[in-house]
């Protein structure tokens, strides 16, 4: 569903020159699965969400999404893909029914099915109490779902979950994540970019650990803890991420 091969992405940087977000990265998203892509701030997991939704340009490498090219066929990409992330704005002076109304009718929905897609998303995202309400009077979970919904809208093969539950309340950060385990049930390829070990332990199938632009290991959570021998997620995360500072550190003296 999602090949990425050795991805890369750099920077013109003023002050230290040439700045490396991506690094070569390399992985694969099934169908059917949750892929966590895990890491620190800073890691590049966005720098490399961005790429795979088309909204960056990778320097080297490639990337397809259900067969298509990022670099030469984005726009069939972006009909594959359904993007959430916390800071996925919000117009003020439109209802949640219009928002999601408007996105639908960018993909190029005929009017009588998108009604009928928006009416199952609002009942199985419970909106049906905010459909009237403008975005500048909605609470921070209440903008989430409506992201979720416009996301959905076109019933895209793939999900991108960028630090979706960033900023949500417990009640309302879980109720996202039981939608996200639902959407791999219905047989969705989901990316889900986090840096809460939690989360990932819950929901990823596999993962991969990002660290400066770099993937430092991936496969399935029970593969990963006995190869590297730690009892959990959050300290295999730890044991990679100093290693692989330590082996920064030590490549520069």
């Amino acid at each position: 569903m999602i090949h990425v091969r050795q991805l890369t992405k750099d920077y013109a940087d003023l002050r230290r020159g040439r700045f490396v977000a991506v690094d070569g990265i390399s992985f694969d998203a099934r169908a059917g699965e949750i892929f966590g892509l895990l890491g620190p701030n800073g890691a590049g997991k966005t720098t490399a969400l961005r790429i795979l939704s088309t909204v960056l340009r990778p320097t080297s490498g490639t990337a397809t999404v259900n067969g298509f090219d990022v670099l030469t066929q984005p726009s069939q990409v972006r009909h594959q893909i359904g993007f959430v992330s916390a800071n996925t704005a919000m117009y003020d002076r439109m209802t949640a029914w219009e928002m999601v109304e408007y996105f639908g009718a960018l993909y190029g929905i005929a009017a009588g099915l998108l009604r009928e897609r928006m009416e199952r998303l609002f009942e199985r995202l419970q909106m049906n109490d905010v459909r009237d309400l403008l975005g500048s009077k909605m609470s921070t979970g209440m903008k989430q779902k409506v992201s979720i919904a416009r996301a959905l809208v076109h019933d895209p093969p793939v999900l991108v979950f960028d630090e979706a539950t960033a900023g949500l309340d417990v009640l309302v950060a879980r109720a996202l994540l039981r939608t996200i385990a639902e959407l791999r049930d219905q047989g969705k390829c989901v990316v889900f970019s986090t840096h809460i070990m939690r989360e990932a332990e819950k929901l990823c199938d596999r993962v991969a650990i990002m660290h400066h632009g770099r993937i430092l290991a991936h496969g399935q959570l029970e593969e990963l803890r006995a190869e590297h021998g730690q009892p959990d997620l959050e300290e295999l995360f730890f044991a990679l991420i100093s290693q692989s500072d330590t082996a920064v550190v030590e490549s520069r003296d």
